[in-house]
């Protein structure tokens, strides 16, 4: 039996589509093994100011399906600093929670590290953000849906892209990571793909568009991760139009587009297998740990090392999007 009768559970940092999935399931676990759930409102700001509600078997159903977070999310300074973890701390001593899952990504995490180091009250995190940069899983909640998300987009506009022999930019997000953009620009045939783990990508795509042109390509697809070291979409598109006057060249922004809409099945059933994860792990005393998919098993990670170690692009789908784009 767990030494406690209530938890929390909370989300922060950028929203992903999974994590209401994953709320539904924390709560629907716990319920299950008797306990009492609270719902953290604002994330970390929340716990310092008490925004809260109960959360029953009712409250979660019909939002499995939802975007977003039912929960709201927001970054929080105060937590950062030593008087605000303790107001947290006391405010989760007052409403007697003995647990608390908390649902987003580094930020979120490092946030978590830290209070377990000062506090008694464990922590287990929940990877939630459409980056997937999170080390120790293969995949975190919205990265899937994220995925769908631009490839959806990406086809529509290489039909206009090939009616009018245009060269487009499409900017996606990851502004320190390209795993949205490795794997996007394979799933929708990218001609080229820009990520920030890749250096000097213009020279080399330059060299690319040449050989294009001589084989009259009609249209090229130019995938671009918001972080690359060239600058983001516009920036890039300024330096190749200057040495491609014969393309017409266009920039999209995919943007909070990526952020949002109804989970996809993959992102669904990870948040639910996470969620319930999440729960078993407070049960078993853990405490300053993530739990992860890795091939397709719960694993447990800790902060420690989901915060600091660096999570790679995979080397095999640089090398295919390089031979794939002939």
């Amino acid at each position: 039996m767990a030494k406690f009768k209530r938890i929390a559970v909370l989300t922060s940092g950028g929203d992903a589509p999974g994590m209401n999935a994953a709320i539904r399931s924390v709560t629907r676990a716990a319920i299950y093994n008797g306990l009492e759930v609270i719902g953290i409102r604002h994330g970390y700001k929340g716990l310092i100011e008490g925004y809260s509600k109960p959360l029953k078997v009712h409250t979660v159903s019909n939002i499995i399906q939802l975007g977003g977070t039912i929960l709201k999310t927001a970054r929080c300074m105060e937590f950062k600093t030593p008087e605000g973890r303790k107001e947290a701390y006391d405010y989760l001593k007052r409403r007697q929670i003995g647990g608390v899952v908390v649902i987003g990504g580094d930020g979120t995490f490092t946030g978590a590290r830290v209070f377990n180091e000062e506090f008694d009250i464990p922590f287990i995190g929940i990877p939630g953000t459409i980056d997937n940069d999170i080390y120790g899983t293969d995949y975190t909640i919205g990265y899937d849906t994220a995925l769908n998300t631009v490839i959806s987009a990406v086809d529509k506009i290489r039909d206009t892209a090939s009616a009018h022999n245009r060269l487009f930019f499409i900017e996606v997000m990851g502004a320190d990571a390209g795993f949205i953009a490795l794997r996007s620009g394979i799933a929708c045939g990218a001609e080229a793909i820009l990520v920030p783990e890749v250096k000097n990508q213009v020279s080399t795509l330059k060299s690319f568009l040449e050989d294009g042109f001589r084989r009259k390509k009609s249209s090229n697809i130019i995938i671009v991760a918001e972080g690359s070291e060239e600058g983001g979409a516009y920036e890039i598109a300024k330096k190749v139009k200057e040495d491609f006057q014969e393309y017409s060249v266009r920039v999209t922004v995919l943007g909070h587009i990526q952020r949002g809409g109804s989970p996809s099945v993959f992102d669904r059933v990870s948040a639910s297998r996470l969620g319930y994860a999440a729960v078993e792990a407070l049960l078993d005393d853990q405490k300053s740990a993530m739990v992860g998919l890795q091939n397709n098993k719960i694993a447990l990670v800790p902060f420690r090392q989901a915060v600091k170690l660096h999570k790679e692009l995979n080397k095999e789908l640089l090398n295919i999007s390089k031979v794939l784009s002939i």
